[in-house]
């Protein structure tokens, strides 16, 4: 399927009011590029497109028009079951990524079985000027190194982060709240300690505390900490 093609298609599932309200959520995004095509449709558009022996051409033709050609290509390149092809195509793709959702939405489906390789790209990633292939660094470490993998040092290159850019920061606080969430007594010093900016700091405390995955003990613990007198 030809590009005019799948926009084309992807009008043809357009939800007005859809668009409207998703607008609202991607204030870095204009309105006019914003088709309005819900999430579960893009999907499934998504897999059909994935099979399609021209996707290249599509995939090759950024940067896109519509916000939602961002999101479609997104979930095409995280079903790419071939690690080496899915990486030369997240790193084609992170340049004209310019919201946070398309970046959130970029979650390839191989990365899970080849942590090692992956480890050495996010190392380049995180210190890139670009806001949001650092976004993309920091939650991918969130999503594949928190658990059995977990080592301080892939907290270390996330609290090591210094921006000024909103987007990049919020995943920072996520990141830690998360953090806390699954590795609460190797990662509480970084707290205590204040090793994140003072917005970012704060910002972490509040996502855990609104979290079901800390217990209360550590919610009111977490409280004292908070930065005051901002």
């Amino acid at each position: 399927m030809k590009r005019d093609e799948i926009v084309t298609e992807l009008f043809k599932m357009r939800d007005v009011d859809y668009a409207q309200f998703q607008g609202k959520l991607i204030p870095t995004v204009s309105s006019d590029r914003v088709i309005g095509v819900r999430t579960p449709a893009l999907r499934a558009f998504a897999k059909d497109l994935y099979k399609d022996p021209d996707i290249d051409e599509f995939l090759c033709a950024t940067p896109h028009q519509y916000f939602d050609e961002d999101q479609l290509h997104a979930f095409v390149i995280s079903l790419e079951k071939d690690f080496d092809k899915c990486i030369a195509l997240v790193e084609k793709f992170l340049p004209f990524i310019d919201n946070w959702a398309t970046c959130d939405q970029l979650s390839p489906k191989c990365f899970k079985k080849e942590q090692k390789k992956l480890l050495s790209y996010i190392k380049v990633w995180i210190k890139s000027n670009h806001t949001y292939t650092v976004r993309f660094a920091i939650g991918m470490l969130m999503q594949h190194y928190l658990d059995d993998g977990f080592k301080t040092e892939y907290a270390d290159m996330v609290a090591e982060v210094r921006s000024d850019e909103y987007y990049i920061n919020m995943m920072i606080a996520w990141y830690f709240a998360t953090a806390l969430a699954k590795q609460y007594e190797s990662i509480v010093p970084y707290i205590e300690e204040r090793r994140l900016a003072v917005w970012v700091h704060n910002k972490a405390i509040q996502k855990s505390v609104e979290s079901y995955r800390i217990t209360a003990e550590q919610k009111e613990y977490l409280k004292t900490l908070k930065i005051k007198n901002l």
